[in-house]
């Protein structure tokens, strides 16, 4: 079993940063992808970014030249760095293992509000 721990979460001015952590532990063989998706009060879950262990990324439109995700395979981490944030950024983000069996951490709360 995987386990999946995000942090890094909070309140933060528009226009502020933020960097969100995201941890995978447990019974993993191989690691072949991790990403980042968003949910906001009532909308779906969204897809932000991924990144294999080679290091190819891929960014949904809407946080292309904002956020950028990262990956520490020593350490099974994945890094979400997230500028210019804007109210609309407000949700709840989740991290996702692909080991390639998809894993899900509990979420972390990011909230841009003056």
């Amino acid at each position: 079993q995987v386990q999946v721990v995000e942090s890094g979460g909070g309140l933060v001015q528009p226009g502020g940063s933020l960097r969100l952590s995201c941890a995978a532990s447990g019974r993993i063989l191989s690691i072949y992808s991790m990403g980042w998706y968003r949910q906001a009060p009532g909308k779906q879950r969204d897809f932000l970014a991924a990144i294999t262990r080679g290091g190819r990324s891929s960014y949904a439109d809407s946080v292309k030249g904002r956020f950028t995700i990262s990956i520490d395979n020593a350490k099974n981490t994945v890094y979400l760095q997230m500028n210019s944030l804007k109210p609309e950024d407000t949700a709840v983000y989740y991290c996702n293992v692909d080991t390639p069996l998809r894993s899900w951490g509990q979420g972390t709360q990011v909230t841009v509000s003056s």
